[in-house]
């Protein structure tokens, strides 16, 4: 098979599931099915899983130490189903400890599933094929056509833990990023290097993320904001001038710039575009984490959408001041939001509504419609945009980058999970961890889906 780079992407859960299937303790293999959706890396292929499947052991006909069969009425239903919505079956069968590579038997037993598959798939791969160990090793290849293999050595486990899609050298540390290698260590600084982060949104919050993650030497940002620089901007985009104001320049570029001139080394690809377009949703699936920094409802509800279908962890980022109107502060105060796929959402926590996503969209996509709806009370909404104060976007924005590095260090006392939801009240003074409830039921279909027809399910990207 011809992809240089081939990754697999599982959450922390699915992986949780095929283990408690696998290892029931009676020392005999087991099998599970599954789906994968399918989605672009630079120069390869990326799969993530959809759907897991677990294969009863009592409808097997052989379990031995060394050996598993299982109906071929199980495949069937999703074989049809992966047919039907572009996805790819997954095999995975669990060896024991000391087998730690797969076998002829295995070798034989997927040629023979790529014959058989091959007439219902339209790319190079038929399936995806894996063993388990009870260590937590899983070993995944992909199975081409003609029964050749391609293996997947790049696994990615998406969880409260983040770690990176690409493997790099060993880089030695910037004399610039020093300082972060003496507080964290080298193997935070090696991930953060081979990082590649998206920053959606470029203004108040976005700017400090993007000075932030720059100067800690991550290894690629990608930048996305629509908007140029404006007069009203200078109180609070980091780097922004009156220079830019007089070019109009836009922020990505101005974001850019300001990293190059940095000199960490950090290279920044930008889209000067808003998030309905496919060029950008494509380039964010490729990302290991995505930094949401925008305060319209839609935009940020489809950034979860994007983590969801590709599985990619998302930082959300919120800030919300309510002034009275005569110099007081009624609310001051601000979000971070850990999200990860197949757990809850910012619908299921309630930060944003369907009806708020539906007003957003037709606001920015639709002015005309969306006047006149709210001339019409058939919308709530509000002409008055909320003051912005540099100081709340960089104290919020540090929270944010912080749960990065806590993220890849593992510097906490207690759980990850338990700070996936944190609300900062600078009024009261209060920092309070919010539990995040059950899975999102809207978005729990969707995870892993990848590239669909149209993308994201969404009319308006295809």
């Amino acid at each position: 098979m011809t992809p240089k780079k081939i990754a697999l992407r599982i959450t922390e859960d699915q992986e949780q599931m095929l283990c408690r299937h696998l290892f029931t303790g009676d020392d005999l293999e087991s099998v599970s099915l599954g789906l994968c959706g399918q989605f672009s890396l630079p120069g390869g292929t990326g799969y993530c899983v959809h759907q897991v499947v677990p294969v009863p052991n009592e409808n097997c006909s052989v379990r031995q130490p060394n050996a598993v069969r299982w109906p071929v009425e199980a495949t069937v239903p999703l074989l049809e189903k992966a047919a039907a919505r572009g996805l790819l079956l997954l095999k995975v069968h669990s060896h024991p400890p000391d087998a730690v590579d797969f076998s002829e038997q295995d070798d034989r037993t997927d040629r023979t599933l790529a014959k058989a598959f091959r007439h219902l798939v339209s790319g190079d791969v038929t399936h995806l094929s894996a063993i388990a160990l009870e260590t937590g090793v899983l070993r995944v290849r992909a199975v081409g056509r003609d029964g050749e293999f391609g293996e997947i050595r790049r696994i990615v486990r998406v969880g409260d833990r983040i770690e990176a899609n690409i493997i790099s050298e060993d880089l030695a540390p910037e004399e610039a990023q020093a300082s972060a290698v003496q507080a964290f260590g080298d193997g935070t600084y090696q991930t953060l290097r081979s990082l590649r982060v998206a920053v959606v949104g470029c203004s108040g919050t976005g700017s400090w993320v993007v000075e932030m993650l720059s100067r800690l030497g991550v290894g690629n940002l990608i930048l996305v904001d629509p908007d140029v620089i404006e007069r009203r901007n200078l109180n609070r985009i980091v780097n922004s001038t009156l220079k830019d104001v007089e070019k109009e320049r836009p922020k990505v570029d101005r974001l850019r710039k300001a990293v190059r001139t940095m000199g960490t080394g950090t290279q920044v690809e930008t889209y000067q575009t808003d998030l309905l377009n496919a060029q950008v949703v494509k380039a964010l699936a490729t990302c290991d984490l995505l930094f949401g920094c925008v305060d319209s409802a839609d935009g940020r509800d489809l950034l979860n959408r994007i983590a969801t279908f590709y599985l990619v962890p998302l930082i959300d980022v919120g800030v919300r001041i309510d002034a009275d109107g005569l110099g007081g502060v009624q609310r001051i105060c601000g979000a971070v939001h850990f999200l990860v796929p197949g757990g809850s959402s910012l619908l299921s926590r309630g930060v944003v509504t369907a009806k708020q996503v539906e007003a957003d969209g037709m606001r920015r996509h639709q002015p005309d419609q969306y006047a006149a709806r709210l001339r019409e009370s058939y919308v709530k909404g509000t002409l008055v945009q909320q003051p912005a104060v540099i100081s709340l976007n960089g104290f919020i924005a540090a929270h944010a980058v912080n749960e990065l590095l806590a993220r890849i260090h593992g510097f906490r006392r207690d759980a990850l999970a338990g700070y996936r939801y944190q609300l900062f009240d600078l009024r009261e003074g209060t920092w309070q961890c919010i539990p995040e409830g059950p899975p999102c039921v809207a978005l729990g279909r969707f995870v892993g889906r990848g590239d669909t027809k149209p993308l994201l399910q969404n009319p308006s990207l295809s």
